[in-house]
């Protein structure tokens, strides 16, 4: 899928587009012979990967404000965009095997698409792919742990010892057994997230040290998948600090 994408088109159909598939910008001029040079490479790397990646062509001397925008400093200049946001970026002519590792790297792996599949086989089979991918090892755990199997579930996520995620969820299961905590752990299911991090919250304070740190734990994995900018995280990151310190 190739266009050409302007000043007044571009919200549309670059980085709205973006969030359905990568979309690559090629910045060019009629004037620039390296440009010439770049966009078929561009074109039939794109055409062979199936419509999986658009192409978006920009006339740089017809849209100066959105070259001046996006700080080309000279061209040919490439911008890939996911979800959005700005996620790759080249300037000057490439080889077709540049631009194609490039390209590819836009591209969800084959662990990536297991991992969105979501069901038990696939996550198996996506951690034997990526060993350290801690967001199937996690899906996979709650799997067990919803089937009963939390010492099968706790084994999974000790292999992920840097994700919140996975230490968050490891310190629930250890938890879900305190009677104290299931109303807190319920409000969490129920999509009470304030409520249940509260409870949790409130709960350091009358806790020892080794079920204080999976407490802490708990929350902090939960505040770590709604992620940094959600309001509920930034209070209760404020509270969780009070409780601690």
């Amino acid at each position: 899928m190739t266009f050409d994408a302007t000043e007044e088109t571009f919200e549309r159909d670059v980085i709205e587009r973006s969030r359905e598939l990568p979309v690559v910008v090629d910045f060019w001029a009629a004037w620039c012979g390296p440009c010439r040079q770049l966009t078929p490479v561009l074109e039939q790397a794109v055409q062979e990967r199936g419509g999986r990646i658009a192409l978006a062509k920009v006339d740089t001397d017809a849209n100066q404000r959105l070259a001046a925008a996006f700080r080309i400093q000279g061209i040919p200049a490439v911008k890939a965009f996911k979800d959005g946001r700005l996620e790759a970026e080249f300037t000057g002519a490439q080889p077709p095997a540049a631009v194609a590792r490039f390209l590819d790297a836009l591209l969800p792996s084959e662990a990536d698409a297991l991992v969105a599949s979501g069901t038990e086989a696939d996550l198996r089979s996506a951690l034997e792919l990526e060993p350290g991918r801690a967001d199937a090892g996690v899906a996979l755990a709650r799997i067990l742990a919803a089937r009963g199997e939390r010492d099968a579930a706790l084994a999974i996520l000790d292999r992920f010892p840097g994700s919140f995620a996975a230490a968050g969820l490891a310190a629930r299961l250890r938890l879900e057994e305190d009677e104290e905590l299931r109303d807190a752990f319920a409000a969490l299911d129920a999509g009470d997230l304030q409520r249940g991090l509260d409870a949790l919250i409130a709960a350091i304070a009358e806790s020892e040290d080794g079920r204080r740190e999976d407490l802490r734990r708990a929350v902090v994995g939960v505040l770590d998948e709604l992620g940094v900018e959600h309001p509920l995280a930034r209070e209760s990151r404020r509270k969780l600090a009070s409780a601690l310190y």
